[in-house]
């Protein structure tokens, strides 16, 4: 991938070619940012520059024999790590189970998030980056350099990491093999170990702009400018998630659906009918039920917003307003910081482990009282 296929980021662009430029390539650098903002992409266009034969002056040449095979991810150094899921053909699972599958997604899907990735593997459960792994890791770093100068080792969210491998990692970072990179790109870097934090150069990679993201969505649908800029302001800075309100991906309807019939039952006090509603969102998988709260408190937010007649603030599809402008009332100052707190809590415990079923009765139990007030 060449830096000018990247999305906006023009800034941090031109730090990352200085970088080589200036030869003070750091051996870890951390690439930290929201959801859908092009950090895989950058990390992947540094790399291409990094080991390009003929570099040009802001970019790779994308024709050398380095860039071709980096356009294919198939570098033999070129290193990735990913969260993968057990299953009965992968036991133990490591990243380079799923190579041929990662690549194959990454190359059809430029933007991505952890939920599209493990639907491409029809995976239900969720994924890690296992303990195994650092055996792995330590294995392709113990060889030398195949063709490039630099071997590069891209890690997909290390905050999924096992602590096992963490610590390995560590040990890799602190003495680094000679003339290694590490990527390291995150979500949620507060999740990473300090001590693995505190050795890598950090980049902080900002929500992509209004228009930054219209442009790209012009370019890759049949819309008119007007109807891109109002999904790029729905995005809120993740090109990933304005490709899918255009696309009005099936999860985003599930989301919304399950968010009415929630507001819903919890308003009429329906018992019964909410414990159907937790039981068939206990069937989803760990990370939907994540992202179904991420999409529940953008909505609370959006409500209060036209609540209190904020309008120029309102990000929402159609079919939320015309949901949102008979709701909005029931979302005040009075309810919406312990709504939003509520849903937070719910997204914490997930993380943390916790049995998502009695979390998410507590969820409705909570949501019914606070609609009330």
């Amino acid at each position: 991938m060449k830096f000018n296929e990247v999305i906006g980021h023009e800034r941090i662009k031109k730090h990352l070619i200085n970088m080589v430029r200036e030869n003070r390539v750091s051996h870890a650098q951390l690439f930290c940012g929201p959801e859908g903002v092009g950090k895989v992409n950058l990390a992947l266009a540094f790399a291409q520059f990094l080991n390009c034969q003929n570099r040009q002056d802001e970019d790779s040449c994308g024709e050398c024999a380095s860039c071709v095979k980096y356009g294919k991810l198939i570098h033999p150094d070129l290193h990735f790590v990913f969260p993968v899921v057990k299953s009965p053909k992968y036991k133990n699972p490591v990243s380079d189970s799923y190579l041929a599958e990662w690549r194959q997604f990454v190359l059809s899907n430029a933007y991505f998030n952890i939920n599209q990735w493990f639907n491409h593997l029809d995976a239900d459960k969720q994924g890690l980056i296992y303990s195994q792994e650092s055996q792995e890791i330590i294995k392709k770093l113990s060889l030398k350099t195949f063709e490039a100068k630099y071997k590069v080792m891209i890690i997909w969210l290390p905050e999924k990491m096992h602590v096992a491998a963490a610590n390995k990692l560590l040990k890799l970072l602190e003495e680094p093999p000679e003339g290694t990179v590490f990527l390291l790109v995150s979500d949620n870097p507060n999740e990473i170990l300090g001590t693995i934090q505190s050795r890598a150069q950090r980049l902080n990679i900002p929500a992509l702009s209004i228009g930054d993201i219209s442009g790209a969505l012009q370019k890759e649908y049949s819309l008119s400018a007007e109807e891109c800029e109002r999904f790029a302001k729905l995005s809120v800075g993740n090109y990933v998630a304005a490709r899918e309100i255009i696309n009005q991906s099936e999860e985003r309807t599930f989301f919304f659906d399950k968010f009415v019939s929630l507001m819903r039952l919890a308003y009429g006090r329906k018992l019964f009918e909410l414990i159907d509603w937790c039981d068939e969102m206990n069937r989803q998988s760990k990370e939907r039920q994540k992202n179904f709260f991420e999409f529940a408190l953008r909505l609370i937010r959006e409500n209060f917003m036209m609540n209190i007649q904020e309008k120029d603030l309102l990000y929402l599809t159609p079919e939320e307003e015309n949901f949102s402008v008979r709701f909005s009332p029931f979302i005040n100052d009075g309810n919406v910081l312990q709504l939003s707190e509520e849903f937070s809590l719910a997204h914490s415990h997930l993380e943390q482990n916790g049995n998502a079923r009695i979390i998410l009765m507590d969820l409705c139990l909570k949501v019914i009282m606070l609609l009330k007030q």
